[in-house]
């Protein structure tokens, strides 16, 4: 998988609502700057229902205000935690750059873990000077996680930092705590209210024909809601008859989708109405999005002229180049085109599909193609783009993609590669194993696709706790088309103490993964080739590589990828003194425990043991204690068994160690001793060398005794380093 392409991000999604030329509401501006300048006041929360005019306020405020404004506009897909916080870096990077570079390369700890990041986060923006970070459309947010790691930013927000959030419902935030605290300001929809004075703007035009008792009126009927009053300043605005308008109109929530059809919508003409009908399917769109899912020209030149007349499409850059409908007006849009032009909807949002792929948004051409039933084409945007999503974290994202792709998703094969690293991620290996089964049962021919599943296999093996079918995966795996596959079969090499291959192939896919800038690759093999040196006695070497791949991580914001375990436990083991090197051993215990399997967990625990034995003696007997553990359930642990054995026979004397070949073993032996690392039992052993159960008994005891271990899985991987197998 890919690592170094980042999801590409939309960026009118980084820029506050464009201030219009409504006058700026003075008082309540007044209380929002003020709560935003004041360095107790830690969140700042706008909380109303829809169209009372929360985004345009706060952005009215803010606009020119002097302090750096980093605006998010959140929407549905934003509900995957890592999506979330990797378009939240973004909005901070608009205002400060250096903060985003330094930042984003955490994010995809983010699905497991967001404090680091929220705290690197906090750090820079301590010294970044006073900065307003605005959630809009927060309600969109489901997810635990992210309103977790909010609130956390939030608490630890340095005094120049002010979180603002816009929200049609309060959020799942402890805000009762902040109120006691004196750390939250809130405005809500009876602040929001929109009164005679500040009236006329948003009834533009329309307001010449009004008096003052007409206004008035006006901000009663609609109980001062913002959205009622444009609409009643775009009905005016057509000449209706001002006593009669203001006599019978009701500006409420309940009459919006009434009051639009039958005062806005139904003057529009039919060649009108259907292109609005037709543009509705766009979240988003700019002139030549409109000309190509419409079919037409002077698509741009319609946007700013529907624009300019009409508060319901709004601009969202400053370059008016990119807009919206007003969400009330999109709603109503979009539940009307379904019931009037239904047939034409899929090729509409197929070719907005087709649009973003041509343009670099990965993202939303998979939704539009997704609503538009183009599946297939769905399915090769999601194998195409899938698999660095999953590599940056976005697990949630393109889970709930797959799954809407239905059948498809079980005949495409790069979509069941998605799905099976997707089962590996989240540790549902049942669902992993049944995905790479499928695909490879559907005979593709692409060498990505093969090469991709032997990756996968090598990894379920390593995961689970099976070396001896990662090597026989490796052993018979198609020539390798990236690094990544080159890094899994170097990973199964190393475990499996095949050293000199490992060694030759880490090389291999450090030489790749410079090629293709793979920093992640390049990063996790340089750890594995610091395991391998020490492996063979070369602890200076081993040391110098596990430096160098900490560094290179660092460096990259890779520090916290459990794939660089290896290395700190190698500078654990190589490393003189011994707090330094008690705390490096114990840092790739932690990484360990984030998924790097079985094998690499069990390693980790005894090298952790092995150095901190001298010191506290307790410890390390809890560590040696979850590694032989973790050791048992494993099928095959490869070159951890032994490292195991070793290292319960320093901490506890007369345990079970590996060693060198005590006697020379017989032909019978060697042929039952090859059967070890096969799933057969002894019971099946014994069938297929037709002897009795009793006789491979006394092999497997002789063959034990021999190779100085205790168990089958330790006299596979002793006989491995052997040279026997």
């Amino acid at each position: 998988m890919q690592d170094t392409a980042a999801p590409d991000l939309v960026a009118t999604k980084l820029t506050p609502p464009v201030p219009t030329s409504i006058r700026r509401r003075a008082a309540l501006h007044a209380r929002l700057l003020a709560a935003v300048d004041d360095p107790a006041i830690r969140l700042v929360l706008v909380s109303a229902p829809a169209g009372a005019g929360k985004s345009t306020l706060v952005a009215a405020a803010l606009h020119g205000d002097g302090r750096a404004c980093a605006w998010l506009q959140i929407d549905a897909a934003d509900d995957d935690p890592v999506r979330f916080w990797r378009y939240l870096t973004a909005a901070v990077g608009s205002v400060h750059p250096h903060i985003e570079l330094a930042v984003q390369p955490l994010v995809p700890t983010t699905a497991a873990d967001p404090e680091l990041l929220v705290a690197r986060l906090v750090n820079l923006l301590a010294e970044a000077g006073p900065t307003a970070l605005v959630l809009d459309d927060y309600h969109l947010i489901t997810d635990a996680r992210t309103h977790a790691a909010v609130e956390r930013l939030v608490e630890l927000a340095p005094p120049d930092l002010t979180v603002v959030l816009v929200t049609r419902a309060d959020p799942p935030l402890h805000l009762a705590r902040r109120r006691v605290r004196g750390q939250l300001a809130e405005l809500r929809a009876a602040d929001l209210r929109v009164d005679p004075a500040d009236a006329v703007a948003l009834l533009g035009p329309g307001a010449a024909a009004l008096d003052a008792a007409h206004i008035a009126a006006l901000c009663e009927r609609t109980e001062g809601w913002a959205a009622g009053l444009v609409l009643a300043g775009i009905s005016l605005a057509s000449g209706t008859d001002a006593d009669e308008f203001v006599r019978t109109f009701q500006g409420t929530d309940r009459l919006v989708e009434e009051y639009l059809t039958d005062e806005f919508l139904s003057h529009l003409t039919a060649d009108a109405d259907l292109h609005l009908l037709r543009t509705s399917v766009l979240t988003r769109m700019c002139g030549p999005l409109v000309d190509a899912v419409l079919g037409t020209t002077g698509g741009a030149e319609w946007l700013r002229r529907t624009a300019s007349s009409n508060q319901l499409l709004v601009a969202v850059d400053r370059q008016g180049t990119w807009f919206r409908f007003h969400h009330l007006l999109a709603d109503l849009l979009r539940r009307r085109a379904a019931a009037r032009i239904p047939a034409e909807l899929p090729d509409l949002h197929s070719r907005a599909g087709h649009w973003h792929a041509a343009h670099g948004d990965a993202h939303d051409a998979v939704e539009h193609l997704l609503a538009g039933g183009a599946l297939e084409d769905a399915a090769d945007l999601i194998w195409q783009h899938g698999t660095r999503l999953l590599n940056s974290g976005e697990l949630r994202t393109v889970r709930s993609q797959v799954r809407r792709l239905g059948p498809v998703a079980d005949t495409h094969p790069g979509c069941l590669i998605v799905t099976a690293w997707i089962g590996l991620l989240r540790g549902r290996f049942d669902e992993a194993r049944r995905a790479i089964g499928t695909a490879a049962g559907l005979g593709s021919a692409d060498p990505v696709v093969l090469g991709m599943l032997d990756a996968l296999q090598i990894m379920l093996g390593v995961i689970e706790g099976d070396i001896g079918e990662a090597l026989r995966i490796a052993d018979a795996a198609h020539e390798p088309t990236e690094s990544t596959q080159v890094m899994s079969l170097a990973l199964a090499a190393a475990l499996g103490g095949r050293f000199a291959d490992a060694r030759r192939l880490a090389a291999t896919a450090r030489r790749q993964a410079a090629d293709e800038g793979h920093t992640f690759v390049a990063v996790a093999t340089g750890g594995y080739e610091a395991l391998v040196a020490l492996e063979e006695g070369r602890a200076a070497e081993a040391r110098s590589l596990a430096v160098a791949a900490i560094d290179a991580a660092a460096a990259a914001g890779y520090d916290e990828m459990t794939q660089l375990g290896p290395a700190h436990v190698v500078l654990g083991r190589v490393t003189g003194q011994p707090e330094a090197a008690a705390a490096a051993a114990r840092r790739g215990v932690a990484l360990a425990r984030r998924g790097a399997g079985a094998v690499v967990l069990a390693y980790s625990l005894a090298a952790a043991a092995q150095v901190v034995a001298s010191a506290d003696a307790d410890e390390a007997a809890r560590l040696l204690d979850e590694a032989r553990t973790v050791v048992g359930r494993c099928t095959d642990p490869g070159i951890a068994g032994p490292y195991v054995a070793r290292v319960a026979a320093q901490v506890r004397p007369g345990g079970p160690s590996g060693g060198d070949l005590v006697e020379p073993l017989t032909e019978r032996e060697v042929a039952v001793l090859h059967y070890l690392p096969t799933p057969l039992s002894q019971r099946e052993i014994a069938a297929a060398l037709y002897v009795s159960l009793n006789t491979v008994k006394t092999h497997c005891r002789a063959v034990f005794r021999k190779l100085g271990v205790g168990d089958r899985r330790a006299a596979v991987q002793v006989a491995r380093d052997l040279g026997l197998l």
